[in-house]
């Protein structure tokens, strides 16, 4: 075990720690209710950090520190304070839905759940996985040229738009982050925000796991 895989387990662990004493759940909880954006971007800016860091390792078999990382932590956490804020309007739309007819099995806790789920992933999380990717490449732009600008143009000509649609909006849209919301929407509505950070910890695997196994069917091909 390296150095790297130490600390990051053991990052990890102090968030289990926190969540599983009483106590210190108890207090998070309380801070996270009173000041719910900044426990948003807080969560997300340290658990999917984690995330892209441990893919990073998987990718490349070693832990890599990104250029930029200061500005990739606070782009996850103002994702983390879209996710605070559409967390309310998906679950609290879902419910008016339901409630005039316009969406069946009103009063069904699991229906609501999906259907807030599937309606926010089939439109937000394209447009979040867009500005998350196109935000990121704006930063390795940056630190590669070691100039400020970076055109709009130029990032949508380098984008990889078929790993874009063809496995973050098709793939990873319906098959992993519509049953897994649906699954948060069903936890009491404190803890929905963190558990969808660590689940970002999973994502960050999984896209790594792809690109590897991408990379390792186009050396075989050549």
């Amino acid at each position: 075990m390296k150095k790297g895989d130490f600390l990051w387990g053991l990052a990890l662990l102090i968030w289990i720690v926190v969540l599983v004493v009483p106590g210190t759940r108890a207090a998070f909880i309380s801070a996270s209710d009173a000041h719910p954006y900044i426990g948003g971007f807080i969560k997300f800016a340290i658990l999917a950090t984690m995330g892209d860091l441990l893919g990073a390792r998987v990718l490349k078999g070693k832990w890599i520190i990104p250029k930029g990382l200061f500005y990739r932590v606070i782009i996850w956490g103002i994702i983390g304070l879209m996710v605070t804020l559409v967390f309310t309007v998906y679950m609290g739309g879902t419910a008016a839905a339901q409630a005039s007819g316009r969406l069946p099995l009103k009063g069904s806790n699991l229906a609501q759940a999906f259907f807030g789920s599937a309606i926010m992933n089939l439109t937000f999380g394209p447009m979040m996985m867009a500005f998350h990717r196109f935000t990121d490449m704006y930063i390795d732009a940056v630190y590669e040229k070691s100039r400020s600008k970076v055109g709009l143009s130029e990032l949508v000509e380098k984008n990889d738009w078929q790993s874009l649609v063809q496995f973050s909006w098709l793939k990873t849209c319906p098959f992993f982050w519509i049953p897994a919301h649906t699954v948060v929407f069903l936890l009491p509505g404190q803890y929905r925000v963190l558990v969808s950070a660590f689940l970002s910890i999973a994502l960050g695997l999984l896209l790594a796991i792809a690109k590897k196994g991408k990379t390792e069917k186009s050396t075989s091909a050549a």
